[in-house]
């Protein structure tokens, strides 16, 4: 009588522990049952049950997080990139922390034409980040990381370098 009674304790302690964490809601479908220690301009850090480390996930995988004392809080909206015409939808990254969670697809690059041309420096510039946008979304890659800009002072050239990310 003892010993079923202890179990039934133990599993019901067993249930109450892991049932004290926060969810987090990746956009991959992934549901992770968390403990949320910091909620910063570009990153989620986080600890797992029973562990110290902390670890840290950009915000654009994150969908939402379901706190333990059942506030919700809508983190980012899922971009959906069906193909080259969604270019638009593309968004730049400027801090490498913005990618942490996210899925690298490949080193892109987007260029405007030299020295004879009818562009202004700024329409140059606007054409490449086009073309770069472009590129990611034939990739069905929503985010870019700029890696590098380069303006020529004596053309109208502009040469822009970055990686394409996913969330899968």
């Amino acid at each position: 009588m003892r010993k079923p009674l202890l179990l039934a304790f133990a599993l019901f302690a067993t249930v109450i522990v892991f049932g004290q964490n926060d969810k987090l809601y990746k956009h991959t479908g992934e549901k992770l049952d968390v403990k949320i220690t910091k909620v910063g301009e570009f990153t989620i850090s986080f600890t797992y049950p029973n562990e110290q480390a902390e670890q840290t996930i950009a915000k654009y995988a994150v969908a939402k997080i379901e706190y333990l004392s059942g506030r919700k809080e809508d983190i980012t909206e899922k971009i959906v990139i069906n193909d080259k015409d969604d270019w638009e939808k593309v968004i730049i990254l400027e801090d490498v922390a913005a990618t942490v969670g996210l899925k690298r697809q490949g080193e892109i690059r987007g260029k405007t034409s030299g020295m004879l041309s009818y562009r202004t420096a700024g329409n140059a510039d606007r054409k490449s980040l086009e073309r770069l946008k472009k590129e990611a979304a034939e990739l069905g890659a929503p985010f870019i990381l700029l890696t590098s800009e380069k303006d020529s002072r004596w053309t109208t050239q502009s040469i822009k370098k970055g990686f394409a990310y996913s969330y899968n």
